[in-house]
């Protein structure tokens, strides 16, 4: 059975100051993506579509598409504001709709069951062998309301340079995803992990919680799915120029309904990624010593 991984790539990295999705941190250049891809395709996915923003268009294609392209099947598709459904005012909108809205934005380049991964974090092979033995399995077919998410453990997934979003996730004992609470400003507080509430309160989290690094496998059933949460969504905060339509909470508000079912993948590699500037040299030191023991070549695409 084919795979396709869906990369998101639209965002503009305003903490980070940039272009995350085409920083290079390897020894020629190669992005978070790049690493990503690479395992990707060493698990056994065949396509990969990246849905960017058309205003970065050339410089995307020059800098990761293009290289990408000569090892795997590869498209690009735009995230565009207007992309809604009809009767709704975008007028006024400047920023994409959100990651619920970019999966919706690649329905026509995707043909069967898919992972998704942001593009600016690095989530390790074995995120994407777990995710491809899901979607290739027989009892998983497009149809299916069956789908899979990569838990982390949470202190895996920490920056020592500020606060990070993270979705903890409720897990029950046979491994399903009951709920996901959105945690906006977790970090480290000596040796315990704590969250600030939006009313300014501190709440102390476990360390070894299951958190949502947004890498998910879905079957073609979630197209449909998201087209009526996106229509929710958009009936009731169209004019908030700020809300977006997240992929967790379109998720979430399914399993309230009992619309799908969730197998939470677990997962104990280490997250890499760049929220901020001061994280950048953390994940190069990263990737130099996965090179080192011969984890990936030093010249990744060859």
């Amino acid at each position: 059975m084919d795979c396709t991984l869906v990369v998101m790539a639209a965002g503009m990295g305003s903490r980070f100051g940039g272009l995350k999705q085409i920083e290079p941190i390897g020894l020629h250049g190669e992005s978070i993506a790049d690493y990503s891809i690479y395992d990707a395709r060493t698990a056994g996915f065949t396509k990969v579509v990246f849905v960017i923003k058309r205003e970065i268009d050339d410089i995307f294609h020059e800098k990761v598409f293009s290289r990408v392209a000569g090892h795997m099947d590869a498209e690009c598709v735009y995230q565009e504001i207007s992309a809604i459904p009809a009767g709704y005012d975008y007028s006024k909108r400047a920023k994409p709709w959100g990651t619920g809205h970019a999966i919706l934005c690649c329905k026509n380049a995707v043909k069967g069951n898919f992972a998704v991964v942001n593009a600016d974090d690095f989530y390790g092979r074995h995120a994407f062998t777990g995710l491809h033995a899901f979607l290739t399995d027989p009892e998983n077919p497009p149809e299916s309301p069956h789908y899979c998410m990569v838990g982390y453990k949470l202190d895996r997934t920490l920056t020592e340079n500020g606060t990070v979003a993270r979705g903890i996730c409720d897990v029950d004992e046979r491994g399903s995803l009951k709920k996901i609470v959105e945690c906006t400003k977790i970090r480290s507080d000596g040796d315990n992990i704590v969250n600030q509430n939006d009313d300014g309160r501190m709440i102390t989290l476990d360390p070894k919680a299951t958190a949502s690094m947004n890498a998910w496998g879905f079957t073609g059933r979630i197209f449909g799915e998201l087209s009526e949460g996106f229509s929710a969504f958009l009936d009731t905060s169209q004019h908030d120029l700020k809300a977006e339509f997240y992929l967790s909470y379109a998720v979430g508000a399914m399993l309230e309904q009992n619309k799908c079912i969730v197998t939470a993948l677990p997962c104990d590699e280490k997250w890499y990624g760049f929220t901020y500037k001061e994280d950048l040299a953390t994940v190069k030191a990263a990737i130099r010593g996965m090179i080192e023991k011969g984890r990936y070549p030093a010249d990744l695409w060859g």
